[in-house]
């Protein structure tokens, strides 16, 4: 449920956009507000007068800005060109730990004490490896469309204390014919050392097109992050930036801006205990809170706080609460029926009893909506059986098959709706289609695009 709720936000933040406004203020500075602070006063605005038909076209006309903006890095060189890498280590894998495993770009920037210029031979489509102590370096083609080597990306780590294994290729037995013996191949283990800094430099053309740093600061106790910042800078004004404490109450941050000016911007927050959560992810006690708030350009946010203890409680009493039925049972398709329906029934009400969801307007100091979700039927098939009575089976009969059996399964799912100021309520799927044809369209085109 948490990661449909997630995903259909994103989907959300980018279709509900207002657009920016310049709300700057000449007055004193003042302390930066909390997370926690910020979706307080987002909660406690008024809901917006407009009616949700004028809503809708409001919000459509205004969802344009994000898109134009968002469009304009499409064309990044710099993203074409890393997009184009990844390609390449797709053709043909490369290894950098000298054993057998297939090492992308994620790897390339998350490791220290690993060197070697590796050069794309693009006759034989594979990569030539230059060895070499102080640097890992990549050269290679920009475009998928070229074949000339015009890109460098150039990566130097400073390595931490805390070494870290990885399965680079899991052991398994195999069958000698000489030998006429199975005989076991042990795993493959890489070691290497978690980096506690990574600088990274792409050139085009013997220009500088983007640069990467990122820190960290490693747990003792179980080698996760204590603490992370990374930031991409490409030369044509867009910046990536992500940050992220791990406390008492945890903090993460991500930021996507053009020339300074902000596009998206994610900050969530946890009081979960991380360490426990790691060790021991199904205890309930262990979860905390969250909340999270996402900006779009300067105006339009999204507002989320959960109860992650509850959520995982009510989880488990819904659980709890289905009926253990096998089939050979005469109510065995009627048990199945409530269950499904309870199951989503419970689902939903933990929704709206945990998660609070709210879209709002900076600009107007208004919410919009509210998320609210409703559990309802998703289909139903024929069984096309039927139950035979006889007393010789322990069970008391026996299911076969009746093609004129009136018996159904029926299925349930979890429905998102916007509730409005009046009342009305309106399912996304519904309120997203009609008259956002165009937008959903240029979206798909910008998402489409990084798919390559």
């Amino acid at each position: 449920m948490i990661k449909k709720f997630l995903l259909l936000s994103l989907v959300v933040s980018q279709l509900t956009i207002s657009c920016s406004s310049d709300d700057s203020s000449k007055d004193e500075p003042t302390a930066e507000q909390t997370l926690a602070e910020q979706i307080a006063n987002i909660v406690k605005q008024p809901y917006s007068k407009l009616a949700p038909a004028d809503q809708k076209i409001k919000l459509e006309t205004e969802a344009n800005d994000i898109l134009v903006q968002l469009d304009k890095s499409k064309s990044s060189g710099a993203i074409e060109a890393i997009q184009n890498l990844g390609r390449l280590f797709s053709l043909k894998h490369i290894d950098l730990f000298d054993g057998k495993s297939d090492n992308g770009v994620e790897e390339v920037l998350n490791i220290s004490g690993v060197y070697g210029i590796y050069t794309w031979d693009n006759t034989n489509k594979t990569w030539i490896k230059t060895a070499s102590t102080t640097e890992l370096k990549f050269v290679f083609p920009a475009k998928a469309s070229q074949t000339a080597n015009n890109a460098i990306l150039s990566s130097k780590s400073t390595s931490s204390d805390i070494k870290f294994s990885n399965i680079d290729t899991y052991g398994d037995w195999n069958y000698n014919s000489e030998t006429q013996k199975w005989e076991y191949a042990p795993s493959v283990i890489d070691w290497f050392y978690l980096p506690t800094s990574v600088d990274a430099v792409l050139t085009i053309d013997g220009n500088s097109s983007a640069t990467l740093a990122s820190t960290a600061k490693y747990s003792s106790k179980n080698k996760s992050p204590e603490e992370y910042a990374y930031k991409v800078t490409l030369n044509d004004g867009y910046t990536w930036e992500m940050s992220g404490k791990k406390a008492a109450e945890s903090t993460s941050k991500a930021s996507f801006t053009y020339n300074g000016k902000n596009l998206i911007e994610f900050n969530v927050g946890s009081t979960a205990d991380i360490d426990n959560l790691i060790t021991t992810p199904e205890l309930n006690q262990y979860k905390g809170k969250a909340n999270g708030l996402v900006k779009i350009m300067d105006n339009f946010v999204i507002v989320s706080e959960a109860d992650m203890v509850n959520l995982g409680i009510d989880s488990e009493n819904v659980e709890k609460s289905l009926v253990d039925v096998d089939y050979n049972n005469k109510d065995f398709y009627t048990i199945e029926n409530s269950n499904n329906l309870k199951y989503s029934q419970g689902t939903a009400a933990s929704y709206n009893k945990n998660i609070k969801a709210i879209l709002a307007s900076k600009k107007d100091g208004t919410k919009i909506a509210d998320v609210v979700v409703h559990s309802e039927a998703d289909g139903s098939y024929p069984a096309l059986q039927k139950w035979v009575v006889d007393a010789t089976y322990s069970d008391g009969g026996y299911w076969t098959y009746d093609e004129n059996s009136t018996i159904e399964m029926k299925y349930y799912t979890e429905v998102y709706y916007l509730k409005f100021n009046d009342n009305t309520e309106v399912a996304m799927s519904v309120y997203f289609s009609k008259g956002f044809e165009n937008l959903n369209t240029k979206f798909k085109d910008f998402y489409t695009s990084f798919k390559k």
